[in-house]
């Protein structure tokens, strides 16, 4: 019994569709790199310019302990430490940007109902970390050094080195902007039905364990700071679940 020879225009459509594949997928690495280039490329010029107000913006930084000033005690401390605020300050000033390229690289791929949900979620993510920033600067921290501070004495003053304060204050700006996504990570947990209202209701004693938990870890060891973080998270906690109900309310209906 003789083998049939392979039908010769069935391998050329085999090794076209692979060609097309091969020349999709390398066009989606090129469209890729072109957005990591451009967000690179945005954030350093914004972190350039930044640079001619890194001065100022220090100023603004240690308003809280204007009364104490700050210090650096090594002959690079200054130079690095407006270095790192131009390009933190860069990074965030550029963010929605970046964001939108984001968005638009993998909006090609998302149903028309995917779109209408990921670019209102890309805009409310940049603003509540943007809240949760502004939030931790203008209230959390002053009154928090203002508490760590008064554990002072006359012979044991502070002395405040400029770069473990810009760590501080940016350590804390972060974890405060993160913190301020859990609206938006209920809603999805919500929208895909891993979470319910009656869910989140009933181990709201596990979820405040929990926030104090992460309040602790990712502020310094002083009560004050970890209250001051967890109150407003549980506000948000108690907010997604009034979020989570419409949400699920919704599915009920589209299904």
């Amino acid at each position: 019994m003789t083998a049939t020879p392979p039908d010769k225009d069935l391998i050329e459509g085999v090794e076209a569709a692979d060609e097309q594949v091969r020349m999709g997928f390398l066009e989606h690495l090129e469209e890729l790199r072109s957005v990591l280039i451009q967000s690179g490329l945005a954030a350093l010029a914004a972190a350039s310019l930044c640079w001619f107000w890194s001065a100022r913006i220090l100023d603004i930084l240690i308003t809280p302990i204007a009364d104490q000033g700050v210090y650096f005690t090594a002959p690079n401390e200054a130079f690095l430490t407006r270095l790192k605020i131009a390009g933190m300050v860069g990074l965030f000033v550029v963010l929605p940007f970046i964001l939108f390229r984001i968005y638009a690289f993998i909006m090609p791929g998302l149903y028309r109902s995917e779109r209408k949900v990921v670019a209102p979620l890309l805009v409310s993510s940049t603003l509540l970390f943007y809240t949760g920033i502004a939030f931790s600067f203008l209230v959390v921290i002053p009154q928090v050094i203002t508490f760590l501070l008064s554990f002072g004495t006359q012979t044991m003053v502070p002395l405040i080195g400029v770069g473990n304060y810009f760590g501080f204050v940016s350590r804390m700006c972060l974890a405060f902007g993160l913190v301020f996504q859990l609206p938006l990570l209920v809603l999805g947990l919500s929208w895909v039905g891993i979470l319910n209202p009656r869910m989140l209701l009933r181990t709201w004693r596990v979820a405040i364990i929990i926030i104090a938990t992460v309040a602790a870890i990712l502020t310094p060891p002083d009560v004050i700071s970890q209250v001051m973080m967890a109150v407003p998270v549980l506000i948000l906690y108690f907010g997604s679940v009034l979020i989570s109900l419409v949400v699920t309310r919704r599915r009920g209906k589209e299904h």
